[in-house]
C-alpha cells in the first residue's frame, strides 16, 4: 500500500448537527467506527469552521556519546488532546460541557431561561467520542473514553462573529481501550 493512491485522500466533514459526542465516565464506548453510540452520549452541535484538532505531544530525552553524537533518544512523556470551538451558544448541552454539569440550569422547556455558573470548580472526566465523514463514504470515529476539558478559550462577545466556547480536553490513558488515550475506528457506510 505505498503507492501514491488518489483513492486514499480525504477530507473530513462533520455529519448532520454536529461531530462532538460527550457523555458520563464510565458510559459504555463502540468499538468500532458504526456501531449506535450509548444513549448517554448527547451531540454538541455545531463546531466553529476550524473543525477538531487533535494533537500529540511527545517528549524526549537525548543520550549523547563521548563526543557529542546523539545515540538514543527516549521518550518521556505523551499527552494527547483535542481542541474545537462549540459555537451553539444557546445550547444548554454545550453549555453544561463548556462551564460544568451542575453550573448551567435551565428551568423548564428550550425557550426558558438559562443560568451559568462561572466558578473555579474542576471540570469533571467524561467520555467523548469524535466523529467525521471522510471523504467516498467512509466514517471516522475517534473513541476517548477518559477525557477532560483543561483549558477554556477566551469568549468573545462580537457583532457579526458567532458566539464560540474554545476548549481543549486531554485524552487520558483508559483501562477500556487498554490503556490507549484513543481509538480510531474507519469504516465504509453502508449503503
Amino acid at each position: 500500500m505505498a503507492e501514491n493512491t488518489a483513492g486514499f485522500v480525504s477530507a473530513a466533514k462533520p455529519q448532520a448537527g454536529g461531530a462532538v459526542f460527550a457523555a458520563p465516565l464510565g458510559t459504555p464506548v463502540p468499538a468500532d467506527a458504526t456501531t449506535a453510540l450509548d444513549q448517554a452520549f448527547v451531540k454538541l452541535g455545531y463546531l466553529s469552521e476550524d473543525g477538531i484538532e487533535n494533537t500529540i505531544e511527545t517528549d524526549t530525552n537525548d543520550v549523547k556519546a563521548f563526543g557529542g553524537d546523539t545515540v538514543l533518544s527516549q521518550q518521556t512523556s505523551y499527552k494527547e488532546s483535542f481542541k474545537q470551538t462549540f459555537i451553539q451558544s444557546l445550547d444548554v448541552d454545550v453549555l453544561k460541557e463548556v462551564y460544568g454539569q451542575k453550573n448551567v440550569t435551565q428551568q423548564g422547556g428550550t425557550d426558558k431561561p438559562i443560568t451559568v455558573r462561572h466558578n473555579s470548580g474542576v471540570l469533571p472526566r467524561r467520555a467523548y467520542i469524535f466523529e467525521v465523514l471522510l471523504t467516498g463514504g467512509y466514517v471516522k470515529r475517534l473513541v476517548v473514553p477518559e477525557g477532560q476539558i483543561v483549558e477554556r478559550g477566551s469568549v468573545v462577545y462580537k457583532d457579526g462573529d458567532a458566539i464560540g466556547y474554545e476548549t481543549t480536553l486531554t485524552a487520558y490513558p483508559s483501562k477500556t481501550i487498554e490503556g490507549d488515550s484513543a481509538r480510531e475506528y474507519i469504516a465504509k457506510i453502508a449503503g
